[in-house]
């Protein structure tokens, strides 16, 4: 770390501690982490998460954590520099002990599912439970549905015709069974750009931009001094993806393709299909991600499909691994699906609870979640009969454990005959979409940085060090590039509208979304990691709101946050709910603010 680095960050403790008083190649095949449990297991009464269900349905069953108020403060210590515990990381065994639920509560539940008929493995957090559908049903008193994907080419989940009836021994226990989720799947944050082809370079102002149009852009630092080396990003993900893709994505760029590890859950992911939206997903999620931090580690845990089951899945598997620093998902939902409007009266919301906890001992274990903010504006969330388009933000975004990341359409300087992609402005307009088009056909929809006021969590500590307007949890925290006018959309594709480029079965091919921002970011934030000594960071949001404190109070430009623009609420100068604290300078948000930037693409400061 540079002084001027030391000098920046001691800065920031001194906001802070007032606030608190106040790479490789990718192989044939591509390896895949083992499915065993972790010498940081810590007891013989603990197990890895199972690759694959024992028999028939996998259920998740969640106890509540203990000492959570305690836990909280843990983490806003260990996660804002200048406290006496900042980087101060739990073991998975050692947040079991102070914080799990009691391991005879979780041996008792175990006990009653098995006497069901249920085989059983425990984890920190509660149970998995498999068994046949018939089984599940008579046990929860439910029946289970295929319901219909909103990915298309993917198979929808199993979800519950009505609210569970829990056991008495389960139900005595606080016990939640969260695999019967909402009857509406998660939906992968990618889009089609509204193009007919991929231009041949990239020698105009909107793009299509590649990984190191990007970088150049946002003034990353220089290759040649930091680009993610000892970093792991882990990617949750519902499909496969091609090999030749991420390979050729790559080469294109004259660089080597980052290591990937699969690490399959509950079954692992379907293979690759070109008509699936799960595949585009994971397709950019790792494009975007190894990109912007090439020296990195992506471990790819996927799961069959896009249910609350699965994910609950995938979050369990991260937290007990314990093996990567940052965690990206790309995939939105809303928050009203978990409300008792959406659920025959019975209210949900303890599953968005349960994935808190989750979230929260992944951060007290200093891992990093990022997330994609939405990719229809203000208007994120649809009415009960799904017709209309209404105010609203999605999960996990939401929550106070995940870095939410919005997104901006960027335009670059136009130097005809030479490749460089140097910034010349942004802005986060919305685009219409037409009548039918968009999620659900719904009327009202709208495309772009998904914003706006949580109606389940409250205000966190880190929000009040700037004025979000708001007593409750708002997003996003950060944007980056995400590009605009899809497919289906009525807004004039204008000289202000831009997108990226990926490599999708074997073909160029334009994307948008938040599902390019939030990897993006995912890796600048592995940068960040790498030149602050390598270590983990936990809950980042402690650090980006002091950053964006400092700033206020004359500090160096940290983020790009005047950026004009409307997605249902406007822009304003500071924070808002369409960049949050805005578009991060590269050099600076990793510490090195002196250092060298990156050049020209695929130039050796920026392959």
């Amino acid at each position: 770390m540079t002084n001027r680095s030391r000098t920046m960050l001691a800065a920031v403790a001194l906001l802070a501690l007032a606030a608190c008083q106040g790479g490789g190649n990718v192989s044939s095949p591509v390896p895949v982490m083992n499915n065993v449990a972790s010498t940081t297991m810590g007891s013989a009464d603990y197990v890895a998460v199972p690759k694959t269900a024992a028999n028939g349905i996998r259920t998740y069953i969640h106890l509540p954590l203990r000492n959570t108020t305690e836990l909280e403060n843990l983490i806003q210590q260990q996660s804002t520099p200048g406290t006496p515990l900042y980087q101060h990381w739990l073991t998975p065994a050692q947040f079991r002990t102070s914080y799990g639920p009691a391991i005879q509560d979780l041996k008792t539940a175990a006990a009653s599912l098995q006497g069901y008929g249920f085989t059983t493995t425990i984890t920190s957090q509660g149970i998995f439970a498999d068994a046949p559908q018939a089984t599940v049903e008579r046990t929860f008193g439910i029946h289970l549905r295929r319901a219909q994907s909103v990915s298309a080419g993917s198979m929808g989940p199993l979800v519950a015709d009505r609210a569970p009836t829990m056991p008495t021994a389960l139900a005595k226990l606080n016990a939640q069974i969260t695999s019967v989720g909402s009857a509406h799947p998660f939906m992968p944050e990618v889009y089609r750009a509204n193009t007919k082809e991929i231009p041949e370079n990239r020698y105009g102002p909107t793009g299509p931009y590649w990984f190191d149009d990007l970088k150049q852009a946002y003034t990353y630092p220089s290759y040649l001094e930091i680009h993610g080396v000892g970093k792991t990003i882990g990617i949750v993900s519902t499909s496969d993806f091609l090999d030749g893709d991420y390979k050729t994505y790559f080469s294109h760029e004259k660089l080597a393709s980052p290591s990937v590890i699969r690490r399959p859950v509950s079954g692992g992911p379907p293979p690759f299909n070109p008509n699936s939206s799960d595949s585009a997903e994971v397709t950019v999620d790792i494009q975007q991600a190894g990109g912007s931090a090439p020296g990195a580690t992506l471990v790819l845990y996927g799961a069959p499909d896009d249910s609350d089951s699965s994910f609950f899945a995938m979050y369990v598997a991260i937290d007990e691994d314990n093996a990567v620093d940052i965690v990206n998902t790309s995939f939105g939902s809303c928050e009203l699906f978990y409300t008792a409007p959406y659920n025959g009266g019975t209210s949900m919301l303890g599953i968005l609870t349960a994935y808190h906890q989750l979230f929260l001992q992944g951060n007290a274990q200093g891992i990093t979640f990022v997330a994609s903010s939405g990719d229809f504006g203000a208007y994120g969330c649809w009415n009960p009969s799904l017709t209309q388009a209404i105010l609203g933000v999605t999960p996990s975004a939401s929550d106070p454990a995940v870095t939410a990341v919005g997104g901006t359409n960027l335009v670059t300087s136009y130097y005809p005959g030479y490749l460089r992609s140097t910034y010349h402005s942004e802005n986060a307009f919305d685009d219409k979409f037409a009548p039918g088009q968009g999620p659900f056909g719904a009327a009202g929809n709208i495309f772009g940085s998904g914003g706006g006021k949580s109606v389940v969590f409250a205000k966190p500590p880190y929000q009040t060090l700037v004025n979000t307007r708001a007593s409750v949890r708002t997003i996003p925290d950060v944007a980056l590039h995400m590009g605009g006018c899809p497919a289906g959309a009525v807004t004039p594709c204008g000289p202000d509208r831009s997108f990226d480029v990926a490599v999708f079965d074997g073909q160029l091919t334009g994307f948008l979304g938040t599902s390019l921002s939030s990897p993006e970011f995912a890796g600048l934030q592995a940068l960040q990691g790498e030149s602050l000594g390598g270590g983990r960071q936990g809950n980042v949001n402690y650090l980006i709101y002091n950053l964006a404190k400092a700033e206020s109070l004359g500090g160096k430009p940290i983020f790009h946050n005047t950026t004009p623009g409307n997605n249902g609420y406007p822009s304003i100068a500071g924070y808002d709910y369409i960049t949050g604290n805005g578009e991060p300078y590269g050099t600076v948000y990793a510490f090195r603010p002196n250092g060298n930037v990156a050049g020209n693409p695929q130039a050796p400061s920026n392959p």
